[in-house]
């Protein structure tokens, strides 16, 4: 069992950017990926390297690689919430597609580029927590070859509720482990998750021996994302009790502003005898 938290950007790059590793990640791409699109080999681009986490230390260090297809890929796990994410992705995807390109290169040699988005906040409204997008015909909702070269993925592990009993693929796996890496043992896998891959990324984990560097990195990443969601819960909190005397101020019943801001009847009451008192 490890106290090492696999969705850290330098712990998940340890896990699955390194050569000696790269049928974990093989076998996570497909799992995202439709069964007529899996990959028999998959070329780690940017492997791991110690010097990625020195200087900048909370930048996001993503996958690159290509496969037996030629095939490009950028494999990214966010843990901090951002409302811009889709317009980032798309970015970090045209970087990647355009980048194949020298400058005296022609478009033929432009391959298709997939991007998988591993976020741990939910991004999107509804309780789905896989999509894909690609280029369609608006009116047919056909795709054609010559535009067939971008597919962004997006799965939120937070919406995966992590009961074993629902696990149905390999995916499901995958986000289990991300999600619950610290209850695991290699030796104790329940069936539902008795998978070589998921096994060995486990046993990947045990061993991880982080040295100082890194070691100053995942602890002062931690504490980044500590501090960032301490701020945005006050924020949060902040912004609930405003509407909250907004609401009281135009005479909303109490059950009306619970409604808007998930507040107890409590901390209702405590608004409504301040502002009572002023």
């Amino acid at each position: 069992m490890s106290k090492i938290n696999p969705k850290i950007d330098l712990v998940f790059k340890k896990i699955f950017g390194t050569d000696e590793n790269k049928d974990l990640l093989k076998s996570l791409i497909n799992s995202v990926l439709p069964e007529n699109q899996r990959i028999t080999t998959i070329f780690i681009k940017n492997p791991y390297n110690e010097i990625d986490f020195v200087g900048d230390r909370l930048s996001v260090v993503d996958i690159k690689a290509t496969d037996n297809n030629d095939h490009w890929y950028n494999i990214e796990i966010q843990i901090r919430e951002q409302s811009f994410f889709g317009r980032r992705s798309l970015f970090y995807w045209s970087e990647l597609y355009s980048g194949q390109l020298f400058e005296t290169d022609s478009f033929d040699k432009l391959n298709k580029t997939i991007s998988i988005n591993l976020l741990d906040f939910r991004y999107f409204p509804d309780d789905r927590y896989v999509r894909r997008y690609c280029l369609k015909d608006f009116d047919t909702n056909e795709t054609y070859p010559e535009m067939d070269y971008i597919d962004m993925y997006y799965i939120e592990l937070k919406k995966f509720d992590g009961e074993l009993k629902h696990i149905k693929n390999t995916l499901d796996r995958w986000i289990t482990f991300l999600n619950k890496a610290g209850e695991l043992e290699k030796d104790k896998l329940p069936k539902e998750l008795a998978e070589p891959e998921i096994k060995r990324a486990i046993e990947t984990l045990e061993r991880i021996n982080l040295n100082k560097k890194e070691r100053e990195y995942y602890e002062e990443r931690k504490k980044f994302l500590r501090d960032e969601y301490a701020a945005d819960k006050t924020a949060e909190d902040k912004l609930k009790l405003e509407i909250a005397k907004n609401g009281i101020i135009a005479g909303f019943s109490n059950e009306i502003i619970k409604t808007m801001t998930k507040l107890l009847d409590e901390q209702i009451e405590k608004l409504r005898n301040e502002l009572n008192n002023k």
